[in-house]
């Protein structure tokens, strides 16, 4: 197709497969080429010819069929960039009309042929906007956005074709950033305004950042809520056509969800919330060739962002930047992400020249913290469950017997590690009688063996696998390959009574405001499980998370709270990576990860603490109740991070101890004294804020700190500092006074719960 676009004939072709090894086999094509017609053949022709034919290899079927199939004339890249803006509106518009605006009517809409030239003069107005070497102004952008704006509403009969063409028309005008000019580019993306999305967030906050990228069968949205963020990418990939353009529709909510409560439980770091969220079009695949386009579009979406962020030769000269500012954003895995894609990001972003590129992607097979290897995640789902048993249901679950059910599998990251942990903290009181993933489920009232789970675990196993030989006489596994399996399947968390339920895997809205009394027993007022620890991310909504609470009293431990351990982790690997070198890492490995999983254990007990000391004094929720410590938390953490901008470096410098004691102890005794060289200035400041942020909220309630002015949260907190250090002095004087020991250990008790809050009143 492109070599017929530029009027060649092939002559004569010859295939060859040559095989890779464990890679699988080449397929090399030669080709033989003549022109149409006998005239001289530029060398500038055969450069676009093999761009173009490059560029292949990375560009989505429906911009080949625009271009080469329907209009030629329109040429590959604003092909490119309709099909990529068709994608974008789908998630923009879904939400008013689902009919109207689904993705196909809306690609349909576009590329008929009435329509077409104004797609067509959008991409061109978006190219001219992004032309390194003939930028239109600002003044002949507004004029040509406004003609199109009102031959659009001149010319234009149909409303819904009309709105489809003025949101396009939009996309220009809030994208501030593109790699459309480079050339070596694996996906068209967009570093648009978040206001693009506001009639899909409504009077919800809106995201500091959005990414969009558009691929070779895959479309990406990264999301967040912070200058300086952190986040996973997970994989999205529907098993059908339908399922698919369901999940399309939804994707940006989903990024934003997953994007927010990230935020949320991003409270105790300097990073604040992401999340990149990559739907992959694996229909009509084999399951080899799924697994090669998931690898694929992970390359295109993460260099994509590179693209966008990186500081080089390359983009000065061929990104023009309507945001005016650098970016810093830190990647993650998550579901499907495998270490192949990490190990291949990490080299990427160092071989693109990202300033840190060792921090790019966290969970790094060797010079890392990989969560699965550690179970980074569950040693804090574990903390809160362990809390709140005995909290809410008055269980001490190293004495008492307890029932578990979970969804997840064996073989994942969370409920695998989550079933380590339960049997090495409880041992024979944890009774798993429930476990669910996508193979099927198995089931037991007497206790699922934990030998037989714990090899399923190792062998990375899924439950189906589970011997039945190991069942009590009650007990069954259900296979999701038969009806009747995947129906046991999909009911396993709402049927089972269990005391406690911990969703560690599946899809986001599993239970939602629609279906969420299935939770609850025939009488609609007993819960099959009365505590609920969320080890995965928007596995229930937020309306349904009420409703049971309302309902039936459930004692639900949100996302946020339960599962915020993992990217702790991911921002003490971070630290490492910028403070040591590889090799210092690898050396000192096993020691820096022990003090790790211990920080993770302390974030997640002080936390639980506090949860549950404001719940049994509030009637709200116990979600209400852990989104309010994080919005406080947070709130502190930007008002002391506006005020260190305002004070003098040595003053900084003061208070650089609060970042020392925020890191394991390892890593602070191994490269503490060169954070400053080597962690950039902005990250310390957010360290040293979300540091004081949180050991405040912590130790005095958010009661208390809520009710601060805003205004004087800054000057509230370093004064804290101050008397939290007059506080330790005074402590230490009591050393050489003459008095009984128990009478010094109450008076340092005291000092210990009220002194500082005392002092400062």
């Amino acid at each position: 197709m492109v070599l017929h676009q530029h009027k060649f004939d092939v002559v004569r072709s010859h295939l060859d497969m040559v095989s890779d090894g464990d890679n699988g086999d080449v397929c090399q094509l030669r080709m033989l080429v003549a022109p149409f017609e006998e005239s001289a053949i530029s060398e500038d022709t055969f450069k676009v010819i093999t761009h173009g034919l490059k560029r292949t290899k990375w560009m989505d079927p429906k911009t080949m069929d625009l271009v080469f199939r329907r209009y030629p004339e329109i040429g590959v890249t604003r092909a490119e960039i309709i099909t990529a803006f068709c994608s974008l509106l789908h998630s923009i518009l879904a939400p008013k009309n689902q009919f109207a605006f689904s993705m196909g009517n809306i690609y349909d809409v576009v590329t008929e042929a009435r329509y077409i030239k104004y797609a067509t003069s959008i991409a061109d107005l978006f190219l001219d906007r992004f032309d390194p070497r003939d930028t239109i102004t600002d003044e002949e952008f507004n004029a040509r956005s406004n003609e199109l704006i009102s031959a659009i509403n001149t010319d234009v009969d149909d409303t819904t074709a009309a709105t489809i063409l003025l949101k396009m028309n939009d996309i220009v005008r809030q994208t501030l950033r593109t790699n459309v000019y480079l050339k070596m580019r694996y996906s068209l993306g967009l570093r648009l305004n978040p206001k693009i999305m506001s009639n899909r967030t409504g009077t919800k906050e809106l995201p500091y950042g959005l990414i969009f990228s558009h691929g070779r069968r895959f479309n990406a949205f990264h999301v967040r809520f912070q200058d300086i963020a952190r986040g996973g990418m997970r994989l999205v990939t529907p098993p059908n056509p339908e399922q698919f353009a369901l999940e399309s529709s939804r994707q940006y909510d989903e990024c934003y969800g997953l994007a927010f409560a990230q935020n949320l439980k991003n409270k105790d770091i300097p990073e604040g919330g992401s999340k990149a969220v990559n739907l992959i079009n694996c229909n009509g695949l084999s399951e080899q060739a799924k697994q090669f386009v998931m690898r694929k579009s992970v390359k295109a979406f993460s260099d994509t962002i590179l693209d966008l962020i990186i500081d080089t030769a390359e983009t000065r000269e061929n990104v023009v930047d309507y945001l005016g500012k650098k970016e810093v954003i830190y990647l993650g895995p998550d579901e499907q992400v495998t270490v192949e894609d990490i190990s291949w990001i990490t080299k990427r972003a160092e071989k693109r020249g990202y300033d840190i590129s060792n921090a790019f992607m966290s969970s790094k097979p060797t010079a890392g913290i990989n969560h699965k290897e550690f179970g980074v995640t569950s040693e804090g789902v574990n903390t809160f469950l362990d809390v709140a048993l005995q909290e809410v249901l008055n269980i001490n679950p190293r004495e008492q017997e307890f029932t578990i059910k979970m969804t997840g599998g064996p073989e994942g990251d969370v409920a695998g590690n989550e079933i380590k942990i339960l049997v090495r903290e409880f041992g024979a009181n944890a009774k798993i009688v429930g476990v669910a993933d996508s193979s099927g489920c198995a089931e037991d009232p007497d206790g699922l063996d934990h030998e037989e789970l714990l090899l399923l675990v190792e062998n990375d196993l899924s439950i189906s696998n589970f011997n039945c030989n190991k069942l009590g006489t009650e007990g069954k596994v259900y296979l999701a390959s038969n009806e009747k399996g995947a129906k046991a399947r999909d009911t396993m968390h709402n049927r089972l009574k269990a005391d406690a339920f911990i969703p560690a895997g599946g899809r986001p809205n599993t239970i939602d405001i629609t279906n969420y009394q299935n939770f609850l027993m025939p009488d609609g007022t007993t819960p099959s499980s009365p505590l609920i620890v969320e080890g995965a991310n928007l596995f229930i909504t937020a309306e349904a998370r009420q409703a049971l609470y309302d309902d039936a009293g459930v004692a639900i431990v949100k996302d946020s709270s339960a599962n915020k351990c993992g990217v702790i982790a991911s921002s003490y690997e971070i630290c490492a990576a910028m403070m040591l070198s590889e090799n210092e890492f690898y050396e000192h490995k096993e020691e820096i990860v022990n003090d790790v999983l211990a920080k993770l254990r302390g974030f997640a007990d002080v936390e639980a603490r506090l949860l549950f000391r404001e719940f049994a004094k509030s009637s709200e929720s116990l979600p209400h109740i852990s989104q309010v410590i994080s919005n406080v938390i947070n709130d502190t953490t930007h008002a002391i991070a506006r005020a260190l901008d305002g004070i003098p470096k040595e003053e900084q410098d003061e208070l650089l101890p609060l970042f020392r004691e925020h890191l394991p102890e390892s890593l602070s005794a191994l490269a503490f004294d060169k954070a400053s060289e080597t962690i950039p200035e902005q990250y310390i400041k957010n360290a040293i804020a979300s540091c004081l942020a949180s050991k405040i909220v912590y130790k005095e309630g958010t009661d208390f700190v809520a009710s601060i002015p805003k205004e004087k949260l800054a000057s509230f907190a370093l004064d804290y500092v101050s008397k939290e250090k007059d506080i330790a002095k005074l402590k230490a004087s009591l050393k050489d006074v003459d008095m009984p020991e128990s009478e010094k250990e109450e008076i340092i008790r005291l000092l210990h719960k009220g002194g500082v809050r005392t002092a400062l009143s």
